[in-house]
């Protein structure tokens, strides 16, 4: 179970495309990102039709309005169109995305919405979930909650976040895609998930950095950053990526 920020549900979703089942569930999807001309915001099954992709309706109810995690609609597609519907040219402030074994049922697909709305804040949600192997809640375009049968996924899930730290620091470089970040070696995120649980990551300043570079400055933290909390002025890692070579090196501070 990983909770993470910044990450938009579309800079992860071919991860988990990686870690789930062949069917998953959108539970509940909402964003301003397409609207009426009154302000109110489409349906989810219009959203899907409107990024070409087919999907089943099930009709949760109006109970499941307001429920965190879920809407009156539920979307059932296939794993390898999920990249479409989140294809990064819209952004969802709240998206719940969980996988199921085969083709569920009207009865299972209400079972699987009871789960997720009776289950209790930042508790885990697969375990009530028989057959599921991933689970995905973002919220607010940037932080995310991601649980994984997968023991691979907080490693990837951390490489994935300081590759975007990078992309976006070295935004000067003109000649540099977004697609061409490397990301670090997954061996390297397990060590440092080993050290500590919490980390935090913060560009350099632009003006301090070497041309060619990206650096991040790493700290521990004690417990998970919440919204509000400066990052702590000790540096436990300087992690730099050198953009021509797709090379990382994390250097500890003393």
């Amino acid at each position: 179970m990983v909770h993470a920020t910044p990450a938009e549900a579309g800079e992860v979703v071919d991860l988990m495309v990686r870690w789930a089942g062949e069917t998953v569930v959108v539970l509940g999807l909402e964003t301003t990102s397409f609207l009426d001309a009154d302000y109110s915001l489409w349906s989810p099954s219009r959203i899907a039709a409107e990024q070409k992709v087919e999907c089943a309706v099930h009709r949760v109810g109006s109970w499941a309005a307001g429920t965190p995690g879920l809407g009156e609609e539920i979307l059932v597609m296939r794993r390898d169109d999920l990249p479409r519907l989140l294809d990064g040219t819209w952004s969802p402030y709240q998206v719940s995305i969980v996988d199921v074994p085969a083709r569920p049922t009207s009865a299972q697909l209400d079972d699987v919405a009871l789960a997720v709305g009776t289950a209790e804040y930042d508790t885990p949600i697969l375990p009530r979930l028989a057959g599921s192997r991933l689970w995905y809640s973002g919220h607010d375009d940037c932080y995310a909650a991601i649980e994984s049968t997968d023991a691979s996924m907080p490693a990837r899930i951390l490489g994935r976040l300081l590759a975007l730290s990078a992309r976006s620091s070295s935004a000067g470089e003109s000649d540099r895609s977004p697609d061409t970040i490397a990301e670090p070696d997954a061996a390297a995120m397990r060590d440092l998930i080993r050290e500590s649980a919490y980390w935090i990551g913060v560009p350099a300043d632009p003006d301090h950095t070497d041309n060619g570079t990206a650096v991040i400055h790493l700290s521990v933290l004690p417990q998970r950053w919440r919204l509000g909390r400066k990052p702590p002025e000790r540096i436990d890692r300087t992690a730099t990526l050198d953009l021509r070579r797709g090379t990382w090196e994390f250097t500890p501070q003393i």
